[in-house]
């Protein structure tokens, strides 16, 4: 991560001339010879080293000064330099390891040492590395060595350059790997140090280490990134960084205030605080850093507050970047920012995520010199101006994620020097042309995705450039295939998916995508069969689902990670060869299509596998029993086939499995024992199978992470086990269609995850590791339906369809986040709770076909939440109570088969009872006159309008009636309107 500038190469020139003085390499000067303790030296280094490729094969002879990266003094032929530097840093083969011996000590007049790129296989630095006390320049930077860096390094008072950034730090596992500092005051004797790399070096418990460096005065450049620190001293007593031009701290945990020492550097020139803990305002004390050229303060999402209109005055700042920080500014505040000198100054600027607010301003198309423009993720609005198209030296466009509006300018096209546009994620419309894109010559990365643009071109437009990365999810580019792309020569990313092609499948497509490495073409309607794609090396991720395609599965490349072909057409065997082929996938969804024969056993053997879906198809014959080998297999969903035979032992091997989806199969034998060992279980779908024997009671001791526990449509019987509550983050539980009886068990009021609701969908993490999509069908409000990703926001308990006895237990009134509770199709008795109201949350009650008794509660008239209601063919009776809620139940059906209920809506009115067959109540004095008034109402409208009119204004308790019938009618519906409204903001 270190960073290369006009700075440090001016630094390394000035040292290689001072080198170069009394260097030369011995190529020229056969006829000296080098010192021969040295020459011995060497060759006991290269016995310790392990040199694969033979990168030494030079090192014979006398003249040590011919050999491969070393060189000696012109004036006293000594070795001055040793440069063993990996020539091919990306390459393996290349690398050097073994030891480092201490034979190297002979070369006391070394001044250059550079082992970078290499690999010592964790050795810690060997301290006589102290010893060499000419040496000016030493480079260790990955090496493979690790651990505590030795004080003895202190002593290299000549040192200019010191490099020891380590590339492999803790991330590889290995402590020995990182290098670690307890003390820096060794430091403080580098006193001719002018760079310094300690990236990646551990400095958490070092408190000293400013202060070592405040004591060099001849340190110009300093990178402390991923260091691990955490504090750093507000103010210094005394400033020695004289000479300081460049400071990287980015990447710590850093987290206090902006330290006020680093403005009395002012000859800082780059400064790199981002990715810290940072806090406050940003000082406007920057205004006093006049050589300033690149400020990035990014991602320290703890500074709040503006950016101070003293940057306005850094004539020489070129760099700013300030994204991640919650400055929440409205753009037309820029005015007064971009008025100075720093507009013709400034060449980056990256607001992206920054809370920013209001309307591109006119102001930032005078920014003149702006090569990288970044306001993504922001909620700015309105419209981009013609007037963009002023800045002509831009390179970099990212406008995406954003609320802008209206048509995409033709004055884009001006921008000749443009490599990257991001438009995505925003609300523009229209139509792009030919226009648009004219002069956009050097155009590499292009992205309008999730907008509602046209891309609409002549059939025989050839582009002027040559994309690397087009992303157009959800724009139209259909319904022909967009003949334009065909001349795109070096894609590499590709996303047209749900673009509105209705077509048939070019030939030269395959060739477009041959060295692309990601390709989504989904959501489309192409049709057509895939051809042959195994040659593809450099294809890792390959979505063509929800198309048209058919025929047989192809093969495809040994590198393929991500296969998403599901919701197509294809048919056939899936070939054992196909799947061997692919060794590094992690995701392969085949669902919803034909294929048809046996599940291949190398899927087994597939140890990257994260998700496997090869649900909706044909697939018969068992499910294999050797999934030992794959350890991070998480989701399991081979749902709507035709397998038969038993689950086998070796799915709950899967010490990774999350989902295990086996439902509408043709399952059968007893809930296997091994089932236990799934303990990291969240889903466990086996409905509409043929399974039988009793729920085991294990269910509820092991797996302990279950949110939903779906055994519908099979043949269980016995008691529910009461210690399944011990689920306590269950949130669906379905027995629904089994033969189970006894009774409910009460322990059932205690499933927690029915008592909290959850407002966010945690527990579907697993699928962030894969494209998966999680899903199933869910019976609820008299209908099944299929839910994605929101079941996670579902409560649900259905027992229907069962042979249960006894009473509801009232502790099922504690599950106070149910969504659905259906229990009907039992052999319940007793009363329905009268605290059922309790269940605030439901929208969905089914009761029926039991054999309930007793009134229905009052209180289930303000179940404000209650969409759906089914109370028929009980023993219900006595009155349905009438209000809120309970009115917009006007369909008789919902109490049918209780003949004994009474009241609005049934047909039945209630005797005895003030109450009629309509909502309204009147007094029973009014009884007879209501019955004559809708007698007299019903006679006729020519002849009954009269009379009825005039019998309303003769007799009163007519005109009462009357009335009171159209204020209740009012009532009613004005109660409907209002309950919907309350549901719909809710």
């Amino acid at each position: 991560m270190a960073r290369w500038n006009v700075h440090f190469l001016f630094l390394m020139l000035s040292i290689l001339g001072i080198h170069l003085q009394e260097t030369y390499l011995c190529k020229g000067a056969l006829n000296s010879s080098c010192n021969p303790v040295e020459r011995s030296a060497l060759l006991e280094f290269k016995q310790g080293l392990k040199d694969t490729v033979n990168r030494l094969s030079s090192w014979t002879g006398e003249y040590c000064c011919t050999w491969e990266g070393v060189a000696c003094s012109s004036r006293t032929g000594h070795v001055i330099e040793l440069d063993l530097r990996n020539p091919h840093p990306f390459d393996n083969e290349w690398i050097l390891g073994g030891e480092l011996n201490p034979s190297l000590l002979s070369l006391k007049y070394l001044k250059h040492l550079d082992l970078s790129g290499n690999n010592f296989g964790g050795a810690n630095i060997p301290n006589f590395m102290g010893s060499f006390y000419h040496l000016q320049y030493l480079n260790l930077s990955s090496t493979g060595l690790g651990g505590l860096l030795p004080r003895q390094l202190g002593n290299l008072s000549n040192l200019q350059y010191l490099d020891l950034y380590n590339e492999f730090g803790s991330n590889f596992g290995a402590q020995n790997r990182e290098f670690r500092i307890d003390d820096a005051l060794w430091i403080s004797g580098l006193s001719s140090l002018r760079l310094l790399n300690m990236e990646n070096v551990n400095l958490k418990n070092v408190s000293n280490w400013l202060q070592a460096l405040n004591t060099l005065p001849s340190i110009e450049e300093i990178h402390l990134s991923l260091c691990y620190i955490e504090a750093v001293p507000l103010s210094l007593p005394h400033v020695n960084f004289t000479s300081l031009a460049f400071l990287d701290l980015s990447y710590n945990s850093i987290g206090s205030s902006i330290p006020t020492w680093l403005f009395n550097i002012s000859g800082l020139q780059y400064l790199d605080l981002s990715y810290n803990l940072l806090t406050g305002p940003i000082p406007s004390l920057f205004g006093n850093l006049p050589s300033l050229n690149n400020l990035n303060l990014a991602h320290n999402y703890l500074i709040k507050g503006g950016i101070p209109t003293s940057l306005m005055n850094l004539c020489k700042l070129q760099s700013l970047k300030l994204s991640g920080i919650n400055i929440s500014m409205d753009l037309s505040e820029f005015g007064a920012l971009f008025s100075g000198c720093i507009k013709t100054s400034l060449e980056i600027l990256e607001l992206y995520n920054t809370n920013l607010i209001g309307q591109l301003p006119e102001l930032l198309w005078e920014l003149k010199r702006l090569r990288s423009l970044d306001l993504s993720e922001n909620q700015i609005s309105g419209s981009i101006p013609a007037s963009l198209g002023q800045l002509v030296s831009l390179e970099e466009l990212y406008l995406d994620d954003n609320q802008l509006n209206g048509t995409i300018p033709e004055s884009v096209g001006c921008l000749s020097e443009l490599v990257d546009l991001d438009l995505g994620s925003n609300f523009f419309v229209g139509e792009m042309s030919e226009a648009h894109f004219t002069n956009l010559k050097k155009l590499k990365y292009l992205s309008l995705s999730s907008n509602s643009l046209a891309l609409k071109f002549e059939r025989n437009w050839l582009p002027p450039f040559q994309l690397e990365s087009i992303r157009m999810s959800s724009c139209i580019l259909g319904p022909d295939f967009p003949g334009w792309l065909q001349k795109q020569e070096n894609m590499v990313f590709l996303d047209m998916s749900n673009v509105g092609i209705v077509d048939a499948m070019p030939d030269w497509f395959w060739s477009l995508i041959s060295g692309a490495w990601h390709v989504d073409i989904s959501s489309n309607q192409i049709s057509g069969r895939v051809h042959n794609l195994m040659h593809f090396k450099k294809l890792i991720e390959f979505d063509i689902s929800s198309n048209n395609f058919s025929g047989l599965l192809p093969y495809f490349p040994r590198g393929l990670e991500v296969l998403d072909v599901h919701n197509n057409l294809f048919s056939g065997p899936i070939l054992p060869a196909i799947i061997m082929g692919m060794p590094n996938l992690n995701y392969l969804s085949l669902s919803r299509n034909n294929f048809t024969g046996t599940i291949p056993s190398p899927l087994c053997h597939l140890q990257q596998l994260v998700a496997l879906d090869l649900s909706n198809n044909l697939l018969a014959g068992k499910l294999p029993d050797c999934w030992n080998r794959s350890s991070r297999l998480t989701v399991f969903d081979v749902s709507r086939n035709s397998i038969f035979g038993g689950i086998p032992k070796s799915i709950c091997s899967l010490s990774s499995l999350n989902s295990l989806h086996l439902s509408n199969n043709n399952l059968s034998g007893e809930l296997p024992l091994s089932l236990k060992y799934c303990r990291r279980l969240v889903i466990l779908d086996l409905g509409y199978n043929e399974f039988k024997g009793e729920i085991p009671t294990w269910l509820g001791g092991s797996l302990i992470s279950l949110r939903v526990l779906r055994l519908r449509s099979n043949k269980l019987v016995g008691n529910i086990p009461p210690n399944l509550s011990l689920l306590s983050n269950l949130q669906i539980l379905d027995l629904a269609g089994n033969e189970l009886s006894g009774t409910i068990p009460k322990s059932f009021g205690n499933f927690d995850a029915m008592k909290v609701i959850i407002k966010i969908p945690i527990w579907f993490t697993y699928v962030f590791e894969s494209a998966y999509k999680e899903g199933m069908p869910v019976s609820t409000k008299g209908n099944t339906q299929e839910y994605d990703e929101l079941i996670s926001l579902l409560f649900i308990m259905d027992l229907s369809n069962n042979n249960l006895i006894g009473k509801i237990p009232t502790e099922l009134m504690n599950l106070w986040e149910l969504f659905s509770l259906d229990l009907s199709g039992n052999h319940l008795t007793g009363e329905i709770p009268e605290n059922i109201s309790a269940l605030q949350q439901l929208e969905s009650l089914d009761l029926s076909r039991n054999n309930l008794s007793g009134g229905i509660p009052s209180s289930m008239a303000h179940m404000s939440s209650l969409e759906f209601l089914n109370l028929s063919y009980n023993n219900l009776s006595g009155e349905i109570p009438l209000g809120d809620q309970l009115l917009t139940f006007s369909d008789p059906s919902v109490y049918m088969g209780n003949l004994d209920l009474c009241g609005f809506p049934l047909n039945r009115s209630c005797k005895g009872s003030e109450t009629s067959q309509t909502p309204s109540r009147i007094n029973s004095k009014n009884e007879n006159e209501m019955i004559w008034f809708y007698v007299s109402f019903a006679l006729g409208f020519p002849t009954g309008f009269w009379a009825i009119w005039w019998a309303l204004l003769l007799k009163k308790n007519w005109k009462i009636c009357y009335f009171r019938f159209i204020d209740n009618t009012f009532d009613k519906v004005y109660v409907c309107i209002m309950m919907n409204l309350r549901k719909f903001a809710l």
